[in-house]
Formats: C-alpha cells, structure tokens, sequence
C-alpha cells in the first residue's frame, strides 16, 4: 500500500470512528429521553417544582414574548426586584441555546409542565451525549460509553435538582461533559494547531447557562488538566492551546459573567448570612446512598436545622462504587496507574461537597453532579480492567483445555454490589437509616444485584449489563422515592396566562407570605397565584409587579422593601408601605404603584381609604387600584420646590428603552423626570440626542433632570458598560473563533 492509500485509509477510519461516535451520542441521548419519557408516564409533574414554576418558567415565558417582540431580554417590565434578567444569571439570557430552546418550544402548544419537561429533557439529552463522547474519547468502547452517559445525566442530583427546580444548574452543567471533551482534544498533540478552537463554543454555553458553581468546576477541570498535562509531558507550552481556547470561550461569553460580576457588587447576595455557608453539606455518614439512595441521615436544611433527608441526590445506578472496588481488589496498580489522577479529582470534589463554602456561594452539595460525572469515569476505567481481566482468565482457560476457572466466571463487581445492599439494607433496617422508602427499593436493588450476578454467567449479556443495571437502578429509586427532594410544589393553573382580575396598564405591589409555606400544595390543594402572583409569576399574564423571584436581588427596590427570594416583601414593611406610604405623594405613588394587592393571611389595607378603592376579593386576596386612571410611566415631578412642571406626551416604552415627548417651561428652572421602572446602573439619558445625566434616590428609580425651555424627545436607554465592552470583546472573540475555524476547514480541504 502507497503513501496515499495509507492516507486514504487513514480518513476513511475516521470519518467511520466520527460516525460511530455520532450515532452512540444520539442513542445516548435518546436513552435518557426514554428515560424521562418513562417518569412522566408516572408522574406528569415530575420536573415541575418549587423554582421551576415560581421563576424559572414564567422568566422563560417572558423571553419568549421579547423575542416575539424582537426585543433582547436584558429587562423585564413585568417585575422590578426580578427585573433585570441579564444580571441575574440563571436564565441564560446571552446562551444562543437556551434562547433558541425557549423560542421553540413556547411555539408548541404545551401547559406549562410539558413546557417545563421539554427544556429539562433536551440538556439532559446534551449532557448526556457530552459524557458520551468524553468516555469515547478516553478509549472506552460504546457500552461503556453508554453507562458513563447515563450515570453522568440521570444521577441523583441532577434529576432531583437540576432537571426538576434548578434549571441554571442544568442549562450550564449540560456542557460541561462537552467543555472537558473540547479541552481534551486541544490537549491533543497529534491534532493540528487549530486544534485550540475545540474547546470554546462548549465553555461560552456552560458559562451563559446560568450557574456560577459550574463555572468555578470547569475552573476545576481546567486546572487539573492542566496539571496532569504538565506531569507526564513535561512541558509547559504543551497546554497554551486548551488554555487559549477556554480564554477564548470566555471571552465570547463576556457579557455575561461581566454582567453577573456587575450586579452581585452591592446586591442582597453580597450580603448572605453565615449559616447560609453550612447549609446543604454532604454529611460523612450518608455516602452509602450511593449503592442504597434510600439510606436516610440529617442534613441541614435551608433553614440550618439538621433533619432527616433521604439521599437520592447521591443515587449513581447501583454498580459504580463496587465496580471501582472490584478493580481495586484485582488489580491495584493497574487501576491506580490507570486513575489516580481521577481518583485525585474525585477526593477533592467529594471533599468540597462536606465543607462549607466561602463568599456569594452556597450549599456545597451542588459540587456532586462533578463527583457523578467523574466517579462514572473513574467506573469505566474499572469496568475495562476487570472485564479484561475476566476474557483473559476465559482465553487462558481455553487454551489449556481447563474448566472454567472462578475468575472467568464471578462477577465480582455484581458480587460486591449484592453484598453491599444486602449489608446496607439491613443496617438501615435494624439501625433507623431506612427512612420510609426503604422497601420496595431494598428488594429491587437486591433482585437487580442478583440478575447482574447471575446474567454475567452468559457471555453475550456481560456487555450490555453496566448499562441495563444503570438505567433500571435508576429508574427504580425515582419511582419508589420522590425525586423532587421535599421541595414545594404549586397548582399553578393556566388561568395563570390570563390576567384578569388585574389590570395590565397598571404597576402592583402585592402583600403575600412566604409562598414555600402559604402555597405549597399540601396546604393549598387548589390552584393558588391568580390574585396574589408570587415570585416572578406576573410574566406569565404580562403583568407589571414591584415583585419578583430573585436570588441575587440587585434591584435597589429589592432592598428597600426587605424583599425574600421567592418575592415576598417583609410583613412589617409591607404593613408600613400601605399605611404610610400610600397616600397621595407618598413612596408608591412616587414609584408609580397604582395597585395594591393583599393576601388573605394579611388583615391591613391600603390608606387612605379616600386613595383607594377595593376592586375585587377572594378567598386569596384583595386588590386595590388607586382612584383614577393608571399613572402615566413617565411624569414630571416637583419634590422640593426646585423643579418647573414640564408637558409630558407621547410615551413609548419598550424593555430596554423609554421615550417621552418632553415640553419644559422657560422659567429659569429645570424639570425632572421621573421613569417608573426599577433603577440599575448603565441607563442613559439624552434629549434631542444630547447626553443628560441619570440620577436616582435609594437607587429605586431613573429620575432625569431636563434643562428650563427644553422641548424635543428625552430618551432613556439600557446601556450599561459592560454590555458595550462585554459585547465587543463577546463579537470579537467568536469573529476569531469562526475565522479559525474557516481557516481549519480550508487547511483540511486542501490537498
């Protein structure tokens, strides 16, 4: 064979490698989409929880119309505390496939679970086709590359967590698996020198995805690559590629960690009580969830109590642990010199899910999707070596004509796995670690320990058992535990789309109790939130709230109003603003509120009463609406007696832009403008195009100051500076990506 067949070959054998490596992605990913598919079947609700339908869902909604609108979602008009979504991260509002997702599917005609399920289910497909490809890549065959995948994306905590309340951790850990694959590959010498592109379009998705905690594992995984790297090469320069794509991959996602960096500086996160830091640790004593997910200890909770908690977030498929101490037990060396630096990774990320964290971070345990992902890893490495070791006592066996020796036969890994559920169920049993889904779950990872042992014995089935035992394993915990962790859930009805009782030309304040404990369904069976709205559900109907669900609370009004996270504005606060505050020029009028809105549990009302009127009651709330018609959005005020009265017509307001046709009288003094709209930094003013300063009080709302006999067009704009800077560097950067990659493409083409 010549040199050009060789090569021929060469890229035959490849294009056959890229195609098979496609074609397992997709079966990957459909698995997990059959696996989904079966707990829906069970459960239609089941990615349906808590934040999910008090945030994230009705935040989607609301992307979805400013996009109809052809409008970017920077803002949001329909909530103050949650109103600038670009700065609260979790929504992914700069990731092209988030976006892209949403648009979609808010074209199908879906309620809101099945809208809610869709998402979750298209990243568990990503992530798991993502750790597909990085098992393929480290020299795994497909089967083992499918139980990689499904432990990697239907473990305990991303399905309990990340699939079902916290959308942000999956919308960016789904990338992660990809992001590591794309580092690999730029590590890869024998690759060209493009091969620095791998890696950046996978980090600038996991870093807009909307979770800080996945940013700072990719930091992990960066780093210890790159340590790993140095240590068997010896050579520094050999990781300016992976590192040179990751830069790359930030740069492009630069307008949104700028905006999240911006926006923390100053908010309520900043300021996050201690015990915050101990909440949510992994406890020492409830590891042996992951072979028994119903093993059951204290953890302490979000309100820093230790109670019990049943540690389904640990749940990996039954097999991984004993696989790693098979291959321990067998050949120790071998395994070590195959994983220690895994198994160095998997120490230390174990370890940052038992100890607290350290400044805006919280609740370590959300470090165990990275434990998951590369205790799978490190379980592939074990599942190579005792399989070989297995063929290779069968091959010896046969070529000295000897019965089949114990090796060849035991399964020891299924052996392992049986001894230690045994064992593990009957000290929960008999010690109190059972908690109250112990059984069936107990019998079926018993029965299933017992098939794996038995089903090694046939030669044919030794393959496909890791991944037959993953997926029922799995499977079993979720239908026999609750996969939603003891979280809230809402019946939030579609009624919710509607907005009537409420008048959606007005701006409401709503008065409600915390709805984790007001509303939850075991206390308020029928639909809740028509009237009351909690957390950011007026998007939903297009409704303008003061309220709104937000972590990170960088809205000035969020503060002022001592406002929780999921909305609800402190009693006390609540009852001062309608009984001090609602009178004509008090601080509601002043922002421009116009509607009051006062849940059952609350007995006050807005004063005076001369101010107010009661417009409709139930057995949820009241609703005021201040006499008169809807204040206008943009007026002209006189607080201290320094400012004329201007003329102020012809209002158009957008998400990130208002404009007003302004008329200042020329007697010597200016006019102010006040914008009812929650004040953020980066707004810009101009008249007639030229520049006005942008001033505010407590940092609630835009006020503008118009000089004396002005008349022309005030403007009032979004644009802060790490949109302009973060969006030229974000342009750049993929201007260089995707020029690098027309320059690999041609390289490749040409003979």
């Amino acid at each position: 064979m010549n040199r050009e067949d060789e090569v021929r070959s060469l890229i035959t054998d490849h294009r056959s490698l890229a195609i098979r490596n496609s074609l397992g992605a997709l079966a990957s990913g459909g698995i997990v989409t059959l696996f989904c598919l079966l707990l829906l079947a069970r459960d239609p609700f089941v990615f349906w929880n808590d934040d999910y339908q008090i945030s994230i869902l009705p935040v989607c909604a609301d992307i979805a119309r400013a996009w109809r609108h052809g409008e970017l979602p920077l803002l949001s008009p329909f909530s103050w505390i949650c109103g600038n979504l670009a700065g609260e991260f979790q929504y992914g509002t700069f990731s092209v496939f988030i976006n892209a997702l949403i648009v979609a599917v808010w074209k199908l005609p879906l309620v809101f679970s099945q809208q809610a399920a869709a998402l979750s289910i298209a990243h568990l497909a990503v992530l798991s086709s993502g750790a597909f490809m990085l098992a393929r890549q480290r020299r795994s065959s497909v089967l083992i590359s499918l139980f990689v995948a499904i432990v990697a994306s239907l473990n305990g905590w991303i399905i309990c967590w990340g699939a079902s309340d916290w959308f942000g951790a999956l919308g960016a850990f789904a990338w992660l698996p990809w992001a590591w694959w794309g580092a690999e590959r730029a590590l890869d010498r024998r690759r060209t020198r493009w091969r620095f592109l791998w890696p950046a379009p996978f980090v600038y998705l996991l870093v807009t995805g909307g979770f800080p905690y996945t940013i700072v594992m990719l930091l992990l995984v960066i780093g210890w690559l790159t340590l790993r790297d140095i240590a068997r090469t010896r050579r520094v320069l050999g990781v300016l590629p992976m590192l040179l794509g990751v830069a790359l991959g930030f740069g492009i996602a630069a307008p949104a960690w700028l905006a999240l960096f911006e926006y923390v500086r100053g908010s309520a996160r900043e300021a996050l009580q201690p015990a915050s830091h101990f909440q949510w640790l992994v406890p020492w004593n409830a590891w042996p969830a992951l072979v028994l997910p119903s093993w059951t200890v204290k953890w302490v909770d979000f309100s820093s109590r230790l109670m019990p908690h049943t540690g389904t977030e640990l749940a990996c498929g039954l097999i991984p642990v004993p696989l790693i101490l098979a291959a321990f037990m067998s050949k120790p060396r071998a395994f070590l010199r195959a994983t220690k630096w895994e198994l160095a990774l998997l120490i230390i990320v174990a370890a940052l899910t038992m100890v607290p964290t350290a400044g805006v971070f919280r609740w370590s345990f959300r470090w165990l999707p990275l434990f998951h992902l590369v205790l799978a890893l490190c379980a592939a490495e074990a599942l190579k070596l005792t399989t070989e070791i297995a063929e290779d006592a069968a091959e010896k066996d046969r070529r000295n004509f000897s019965p089949p020796s114990v090796r060849s036969v035991v399964n020891l890994p299924a052996s392992l796995a049986l001894l230690f559920i045994v064992a593990l169920v009957l000290a929960a049993h008999f010690f109190g670690f059972g908690g109250e889904h112990l059984f069936p779950l107990g019998w079926i990872l018993i029965a299933l320990s017992i098939a794996w042992l038995l089903a090694g014995f046939v030669q044919h089935l030794r393959e496909w058992l890791p991944v037959a035992v993953a997926f029922i394993a799995l499977l079993a915990t979720y239908l026999c535990i609750p996969p939603n962790c003891g979280v809230p859930r809402y019946n939030f009805a579609q009624s919710l789309l509607n907005p009537a009782p409420l008048d959606a030309q007005r701006l409401y304040i709503s008065f409600y109790p915390a709805p984790e404990l007001a509303y939850r369904l075991e206390v308020h069976p029928h639909p809740a939130g028509q009237i009351v709205r909690p957390g950011s559900m007026s998007m939903w109907a297009g409704l303008r709230f003061v309220n709104g669900y937000s972590p990170i609370r960088p809205a000035g009004v969020a503060r002022e109003f001592a406002s929780a996270i999921h909305g609800e504005i402190d009693a006390n606060t609540g009852e001062w603003l309608a009984w001090s505050e609602a009178h004509p020029d008090g601080l509601l009028e002043r922002l421009g509120v116009d509607g009051v809105i006062v849940a059952r549990e609350y007995e006050f009302a807005p004063l005076p009463a001369s101010e107010w009127q009661l417009v409709f009651s139930n057995d949820e709330g009241r609703i005021y609406h201040r006499r008169g018609a809807a204040l206008a959005r943009v007026r002209s005020v006189d607080r201290d007696g320094n400012h004329a009265m201007a003329q102020v017509t012809k209002i158009a307001e957008s998400r990130n832009r208002v404009s007003a046709q302004v008329e200042v009288p020329a007697d010597q003094r200016p006019a102010l403008l006040a914008f009812s709209r929650p004040y953020f930094r980066g707004y810009r003013a101009s008249l007639n195009g030229r520049e006005l300063p942008v001033r505010t009080i407590r940092n609630l709302i835009p006020l503008v100051e118009v000089p004396a006999g002005s008349r022309g067009t005030v403007q009032l704009v979004y644009r802060p500076p790490w949109i302009v800077y973060g969006g030229a560097v974000g342009i750049g950067c993929a201007v260089m990506w995707f020029a690098g990659l027309l320059l690999a493409w041609r390289r490749a083409a040409s003979p």
